[in-house]
């Protein structure tokens, strides 16, 4: 019978390591040298006039679509190849999850005018602003799914490993027949809250103003931000229904078809007696066409592809060879190594000048500015974990609840905060502490579904063999939730928590300060001070910001969520 293996305490975590110091070293590095591409581009930008017009909501959707799916596109190469070297090498692994830590805890909407205008120094000004576009919506998407599929990747039990090494397994055999169907329901649900990221962050992607610099794209969110900016409730309600219309689509024509698919991946001794199911997987699974396709094109190619390495492994095995060392590599090794460290250092030394023409009230306002959202980012962590984590479970384990909820769920997720935002802060601006008030529902907004649906991810792979064995044995609910459904979803709810964190952070730069009807509202925040630099295209404070917003995650992320992830490893995996 599988069990959860409990192990004995971990030993401490050290909250930054050598590596650590490198990697921030290196980011505050691209940054200063975005900062001063930065400097040379385009003083005065026009954008494009974005039509509120209901006959241009189509082609905005059309545009919209494609930027999020090559966005997509990228993360979940992304996820794939960073979450197999992390798991599976353990010298990669101390690069790179400290790397993935700095990467996730960089503040999106501070990180883009960076991106944004140092492309336009290099780049045409349109196609800069189409790749800067998708660049943000990769960084909503990407973590996540980088996090969930390295979970499920250090979370595979043991017997199946020592299955796949007994039978001698290839590693391309073993990550198409054993890792990645492991972590396909994971990385399923985890792609669904990635493109409802993706929509959060499209308004801010698609219009996008650097001072005097207009980068407006046409799309989706674009026509809901100048309706909002506008305060046009009318076209807001049209382009929310288009946005919906989108998201009820793509929920019957790809997810719901991959939900029932990624079902016979579930790692269970007992079918399931309620599959998922959807009318359109059932009918492509019927198709002729889809047949020729996997038997003539899909079948042949998987063969060409699991061939090849493994005959390059049966060489590499059967052929040793002892490569000697060369002076001339490992002089260019040293060379190399000894330019990046020159270039690290001269990148900080001109980052540390820049930040030295701040004055000290910058200083203390962004030091008040981070506790303010800290103390934000924690309660409404807390109300997302409260709720999230009770409807996850129902979801992921009663398929009546999951038929109801879910496409309700994608919806209510996929529909941009930012879109309803003006509505609630006028609402609340009547009130007492109405604008924090206002900042903690949008981080909430913002943070809440990447727990929900990593919940739900793990919820559902509890296989249903175990659910039965607590049947038999009569457990009381509260023995059920706390011998099963707490422990299964435990890794879930840590990698959830750890993306729904750095969700939140980002959502500050617009949860904290906010333009609508030409009226601008802020309160004291990190978010705001972000977001004031970024309008002033005062680049200290902005750099300024952006590093302590990030140093402070990192530091949270090292001190209490890598201690959670290890637990979450050696604790709470099925054996």
């Amino acid at each position: 019978m599988r069990q959860f293996r409990f192990s004995p305490a971990l030993p401490k975590t050290p909250a930054f390591t050598p590596g650590d110091g490198l990697i921030l070293l290196g980011i505050v590095t691209l940054l200063y040298a975005g900062a001063r591409l930065a400097f040379n581009a385009p003083s005065i930008i026009a954008g494009p006039d974005i039509s509120l017009s209901p006959l241009a909501l189509p082609w905005y959707a059309l545009f919209s679509i494609g930027r999020m799916v090559a966005a997509y596109l990228l993360s979940l190469l992304f996820s794939l190849f960073y979450g197999y070297a992390a798991a599976r090498n353990r010298t990669a692994r101390t690069v790179l999850m400290p790397l993935l830590d700095v990467l996730q805890s960089v503040p999106i909407l501070s990180f883009l005018p960076v991106v944004l205008l140092s492309f336009t120094v290099i780049l045409p000004e349109n196609f800069a602003a189409e790749l800067a576009a998708i660049v943000l919506i990769f960084t909503s998407q990407a973590w996540n799914m980088t996090f969930s599929f390295y979970q499920s990747m250090t979370t595979i039990p043991n017997e199946l490993r020592e299955a796949a090494a007994i039978y001698r397994f290839s590693s391309w055999l073993r990550f198409s027949t054993l890792e990645l169907p492991f972590a396909a329901i994971g990385l399923l649900w985890n792609s669904m809250m990635s493109w409802s990221g993706g929509w959060f962050f499209l308004m801010a992607a698609e219009i996008f103003r650097v001072g005097a610099r207009d980068f407006r794209l046409p799309g989706l969110g674009s026509y809901l931000q100048t309706a909002a900016n506008e305060a046009n409730l009318p076209a807001i309600v049209m382009g929310i229904a288009s946005l919906v219309l989108v998201i009820v689509l793509l929920d019957q024509f790809v997810w719901r078809p991959l939900i029932a698919w990624a079902d016979k991946f579930k790692v269970e001794m007992a079918e399931s007696g309620e599959p998922p199911a959807s009318w359109f997987f059932d009918i492509l699974s019927r198709s002729w066409l889809v047949e020729q396709f996997r038997l003539r094109i899909w079948q042949p190619f998987r063969k060409w592809i699991e061939g090849v390495p493994g005959n390059r492994l049966r060489e590499k095995v059967s052929v040793p060879k002892a490569v000697p060392r060369s002076g001339r590599s490992s002089w260019t090794r040293i060379v190399f190594a000894g330019i990046f460290a020159i270039a690290m250092l001269y990148g900080a030394y001109r980052t540390a000048v820049l930040l030295l023409t701040l004055p000290a009230l910058a200083w203390s306002q962004l030091g008040i500015g981070l506790a303010a959202t800290f103390a934000r980012v924690t309660v409404s962590l807390l109300i997302a974990m409260l709720w999230t984590i009770p409807v996850g479970v129902l979801i992921g384990t009663n398929r009546r609840f999951a038929k109801l909820l879910q496409p309700i769920v994608q919806i209510v997720a996929a529909i941009p905060a930012t879109a309803l935002f003006p509505v609630l802060l006028l609402a609340l601006l009547q009130t007492a502490y109405g604008l924090n008030i206002s900042a903690i529902a949008l981080m909430l907004m913002g943070a809440q579904w990447y727990l929900l649906f990593n919940v739900i991810a793990g919820a559902a792979a509890i296989p249903q063999d175990l659910r039965h064995t607590t049947d038999l044995l009569r457990l009381s609910s509260w023995d059920r939730w706390r011998t099963l459904t707490l422990p299964a979803v435990f890794p879930y709810i840590v990698t959830g928590a750890i993306t729904a964190s750095g969700g939140a952070w980002n959502a500050s730069i617009v949860a904290e300060y906010v333009e609508f009807g030409r009226q601008t509202y802020a309160t004291t925040g990190v978010g705001a001070l972000i977001a004031q630099a970024t309008g002033r295209g005062d680049h200290a404070l902005l750099l300024a910001a952006t590093l302590a917003l990030a140093a402070v995650v990192v530091f949270i992320n090292r001190v209490f969520w890598l201690r959670l992830y290890r637990l979450a490893e050696d604790r709470y995996r099925m054996e």
